[in-house]
Order: structure tokens, then C-alpha cells, then sequence
């Protein structure tokens, strides 16, 4: 894999495009949250059901109790909602800016919510699933896909009954990588390592892929990579694949909590956490991208030697 940015320094004078880029975008989902706050507390209309619902709130709790204490507390509450119904609108209203425009200049289409298809592991986890700003297109650094916020949901009950949601948002980017891939492998998995090395072959005893063991501590300090089928054919041809300039790039280059899945051809990159930021969603998309690239340049030349 040739990477001609890896290690080059820009000649002096030179304009970071990506930089030039972003700024024309609000810089991250709350940058104009506040001027929408100001415009949302100053409309009439705001401020007339607000006041309405302090009076009202007021003299229920204070003729109810006979304490003007308890009616001040009451009005306390109101204005403590009504600012946070506000903040909310707001930020809401903030994120639709920095989305909207973002794909106006990428020359992405976006719909605000919807879903992704349960392609690979991470796609079907949970018992719930939902998207958000779902952006199509040829993102940043080439790849022709889609690139989403993404959240799964476990919901657990407890011993009284009560029902408790954990939420586990990520940014994903979805590709296709090509049916020769899904040919010479049935599934990667490259994920940000998690738990002591010292228990891997422990752990191994119980998974159905196959680790992938490669020569480099700084990689295998990042990520644990697995891979099905579990046959020399498959493990040759994932080793050809991560040649050490790719193993060099996937330990500098790509964001923090980043991984990859595939599976029968389709590409599933992911890091953990909604991306919020135009150069974040620039960075992301790019590792996104020179996965993908990666991945359909072994399977070509794997066809080469095939032919």
C-alpha cells in the first residue's frame, strides 16, 4: 500500500485544502447553538407561553399550599424547564446547521435519521438500533458510500422490574469492497484491542474466527484483527493483505477507537462516538477510504495471480 502523505512535510506556504475547507462550515455541531438559544428567548411567542405557564404554575402551588415559598419554588422549576427546553431546541436546531452544511460542501446527500443495513457484526448488535445524519455520496478520500451516527441500544431488566437501556453511539462508513473480497474471505474483524494480551490465547478457545498474529507491537498494541474462514488459504491472503506499510499506516494514521469490519464484501468502518466535527468527519472518512482501497487493491491483484 503507497501512502505519499505518510511521514511527508508540506512545502512552507502551504494551505492545508481540508482546513480551507472546513472553514466554511460551522466548526462543530454547537457552533451556532448559541445564536439560535439568544433568537429562541428573545421570540414573543416563547416568551408569552413561558411567562403564562410561571403565573400559572406559581399561583396553583402557592394557593394549593398556602405558602408563597412553595409557589416561588414552583416558578424556580418552570423557568429551570423552560431553559432547558430551549437549550434542547437549540442544540437540535445547531446540529441540522452543521449537517446541513457539511454535505452542501462535500456533495453529500443527507436524511436526517433512518437506517443501516445489518451487514456485519457491529450493524446488528443490541436490541435496538437507530441512525442519524445519514450521509451518501463519495465522502472524503474517495470512498463511494455512506457515513452515518450510528447507536445500539442493550436493554437489561433489573430484579424489580424496572427495564435499563445502556446506548453505545459510533460513526460509521459503509462500503461496498466487491464480490472478488467476499471470494477470499468470508469475515474480518479489526478491532481496537480491549483486555491483556496475556489472555488471548484464553479468549481464542472461545471464538469461532481465527487471529490474525502479526510482527508488530505498535499494531498489536491498537487493534486484535480476526478472520473466518479458519484455513491457510484465508490466513495466507490476510497476511498479504496487512504488508507492513498497511500495518504502519493503520497504527498512525486513522482516529482514535477506530476499526474495520467485512463481511461477504461489504465494508463496515467505525470509531467510537458520534463525530461532530467537519475535520473529524474528514479524518474518519479518509481511514474509511484507504481501507477500502486496501482491501479491493489485494483482492485485484490477487486476481492477477489467479489469471
Amino acid at each position: 500500500m503507497t501512502d505519499p502523505e505518510l511521514g511527508a512535510k508540506p512545502p512552507r506556504g502551504h494551505q492545508d485544502p481540508d482546513r480551507e475547507h472546513a472553514a466554511a462550515i460551522p466548526l462543530d455541531t454547537a457552533a451556532t447553538r448559541g445564536a439560535h438559544l439568544r433568537k429562541i428567548l428573545a421570540d414573543p411567542r416563547f416568551l408569552s407561553v413561558s411567562v403564562t405557564t410561571l403565573i400559572v404554575a406559581f399561583g396553583l402551588a402557592a394557593h394549593s399550599t398556602g405558602s408563597v415559598g412553595f409557589g416561588a419554588a414552583a416558578a424556580g422549576a418552570v423557568i429551570l424547564g423552560t431553559l432547558l427546553i430551549a437549550f434542547a431546541i437549540a442544540t437540535n436546531r445547531a446540529a441540522e446547521d452543521f449537517f446541513t452544511t457539511y454535505c452542501a460542501r462535500r456533495g453529500l446527500v443527507r436524511d436526517p435519521s433512518g437506517n443501516v443495513p445489518g451487514i456485519t457484526p457491529l450493524l446488528r448488535r443490541g436490541d435496538r438500533r437507530s441512525a442519524e445524519h445519514l450521509m451518501r455520496g463519495v465522502l472524503p478520500g474517495g470512498l463511494d458510500g455512506m457515513m452515518a451516527h450510528y447507536t445500539y441500544e442493550i436493554r437489561t431488566r433489573s430484579s424489580d422490574g424496572d427495564i435499563d437501556t445502556e446506548r453505545y453511539p459510533f460513526t460509521v462508513a459503509i462500503a461496498e469492497c466487491g464480490q472478488r473480497a467476499a471470494t477470499l474471505v468470508t469475515d474480518i474483524i479489526c478491532q481496537p484491542r480491549s483486555g491483556l494480551r496475556a489472555l488471548d490465547s484464553l479468549e481464542d478457545k472461545f471464538r469461532k474466527l481465527a487471529r490474525l498474529e502479526l510482527e508488530s507491537e505498535a499494531f498489536d498494541r491498537r487493534y486484535e484483527v480476526f478472520f473466518g474462514p479458519n484455513d491457510p488459504t484465508t490466513e495466507n491472503w490476510m497476511k498479504q493483505l496487512f504488508v507492513p506499510s498497511f500495518i504502519v499506516w493503520m497504527s498512525e494514521r486513522p482516529p482514535q477507537h477506530f476499526g474495520f469490519e467485512l463481511s461477504a464484501g461489504a465494508l463496515c468502518a467505525y470509531s467510537k462516538g458520534h463525530r461532530n466535527e467537519a475535520l473529524e468527519l474528514d479524518e474518519f472518512a479518509k481511514a474509511a477510504s484507504g481501507v477500502a482501497d486496501r482491501i479491493r487493491q489485494e483482492a485485484s491483484e490477487a486476481d492477477s495471480v489467479t489469471l
